[in-house]
């Protein structure tokens, strides 16, 4: 395996480049789920039926939270993605763990949400505009987890067998995939929630 280290220890082998464009066209099948999901969303957001709206349903508190926590860990991820590239494992493994913090404090908020929504009567049952709205944001929320348990074990390799080609590679592609949730986010809460609350 050649190393070059004239490029950062996450690109500096061909397959390591060629797993990270892999994680591109992959992040590319992702933005489609998300775009179908927000499609359905914009199509069924006024079949409330006898159900709320989501005028009636939101409230900006926890939302304004949720975004708080994410965007927040989106720069911890990008400082330790930094401090990875310094070869500080001890900083990397420290901003990985606040990004972690930070998406489960997310998580949780999220999941007070939909305990609130199901008890004011909005559940999945209740209408198209209720069902699509709880499907995307749980789909989000799914993603969420799978990369509190991701990011996880990447901290934990890295502890055990130290920055190298390999797990810097790894790393930074948890690293993408974070920043994609966010992104993700933002659009939830400029066009659901936001839109949704005028």
């Amino acid at each position: 395996m050649k190393i070059d280290n004239s490029l950062p220890l996450e690109y500096s082998t061909e397959e390591n480049s060629n797993k990270i464009l892999g994680f591109w066209i992959f992040l590319g099948a992702e933005i489609m789920l998300f775009a179908t999901l927000f499609s359905a969303y914009f199509t069924l957001v006024d079949r409330t039926g006898n159900g709320p709206s989501g005028a009636e349903i939101f409230e900006i508190t926890p939302v304004l939270i949720e975004t708080f926590l994410l965007l927040t860990s989106s720069f911890t991820i990008g400082l330790g993605i930094h401090a990875m590239r310094l070869g500080n494992k001890k900083a990397m493994m420290a901003f990985f763990s606040v990004t972690l913090l930070l998406g489960l404090g997310f998580l949780g908020v999220e999941i007070y949400e939909f305990v609130h929504y199901v008890h004011i009567g909005a559940g999945l049952q209740t209408s198209a505009f209720t069902a699509i709205l709880l499907t995307t944001l749980g789909t989000h929320g799914a993603h969420v987890t799978f990369g509190l348990f991701w990011g996880l074990f990447i901290i934990l390799q890295v502890k055990k067998r130290g920055l190298n080609p390999e797990t810097a590679n790894k790393s930074f592609i948890f690293s993408l995939y974070w920043h994609f949730l966010d992104v993700v986010w933002i659009f939830i809460f400029s066009f659901v929630y936001l839109k949704g609350m005028m």
